[in-house]
């Protein structure tokens, strides 16, 4: 099963792709298909299954058009109005209201974990395998996984000191109902960081940005109070150790450009895409 949805991630993947390549073109549903080497009645069901809409539904909001208009109109107001009025005003603002961030104390910081027992395990997510971690206090470390050997090094980088076990706890799991959209199997997540007090407030800023709401790196740094700080917010955003739960994928270019991805720049495009179109099928 597990295998399944990895293929099925990777096939919807590689059509988003040819969707962004071939997007003034506007590909027909048997091009796209074809591409993907099923056939367009599978490649149908298994999008319309992955995505909650259409293929063709998908792509307008896998667009630079669709970045462009929501930038024009102010970023935020005409979708939150659309949510508020349609009831989805806790689901919309989902991180600003279920997500607490801790950060480490200067030792933990300094030592690299050295006092920290910190639990990890595996897990499928609609855009591939992810490893997520936790100590006693919250979520530490989440990404996408393309190995899992590497990614697991990649986590011990982050705490090279700290004694790790393979083990998924409550506080992982309850991270991973983000996942299925069911707020109300969600509890407070809690979020136990390691950054600087300034990468930890552009998080923070992060945190605030509405699901299928997009926003620049410049707006991030006018809400921070230092508009000059695009730059610097760029890197605390590229820096960001738990994906999806804090959302740098909503952050994009000022020319409406969705930009580069620590995990990949398909899979923000597929993250931004399948956020819209749940968000629009909702209203």
């Amino acid at each position: 099963m597990e295998k399944q949805q990895e293929i099925n991630y990777n096939r919807i993947a590689e059509a988003i792709d040819f969707y962004r390549q071939h997007f003034k073109d506007q590909p027909s549903l048997e091009a796209v298909a074809e591409h993907v080497h099923v056939s367009p009645f599978h490649f149908q069901r298994m999008f319309k299954d992955w995505a909650g809409v259409t293929p063709k539904q998908f792509l307008q909001y896998l667009t630079l058009e669709h970045a462009k208009q929501v930038l024009k109109k102010g970023a935020s107001v005409t979708l939150l109005d659309a949510a508020f009025e349609s009831g989805l005003s806790g689901t919309s603002r989902l991180h600003d209201l279920f997500i607490k961030v801790e950060g480490m104390t200067p030792g933990e910081y300094k030592n690299g974990g050295e006092q920290l027992a910190i639990n990890y395990s595996f897990a499928e997510s609609p855009f591939g395998t992810i490893i997520i971690a936790s100590t006693h206090k919250g979520i530490c470390y989440m990404a996408f996984v393309d190995e899992e050997e590497k990614a697991l090094q990649e986590l011990k980088n982050q705490f090279p000191n700290a004694k790790y076990r393979q083990l998924s706890d409550k506080i992982q799991q309850n991270a991973l109902f983000i996942f299925t959209q069911d707020w109300n199997k969600l509890h407070e997540i809690k979020l136990h960081l390691k950054g600087t007090p300034f990468q930890i407030k552009v998080w923070e800023t992060l945190l605030k940005i509405p699901m299928g709401e997009l926003q620049t790196y410049n707006s991030i740094a006018c809400k921070l109070n230092n508009p000059q700080a695009s730059r610097a917010v760029g890197s605390a955003v590229g820096s960001n150790p738990v994906a999806f739960l804090i959302p740098c994928h909503r952050v994009i270019k000022a020319n409406g450009e969705f930009g580069q991805y620590h995990w990949g720049p398909t899979r923000k495009n597929a993250i931004i895409g399948w956020e819209a179109s749940k968000f629009s099928s909702a209203i």
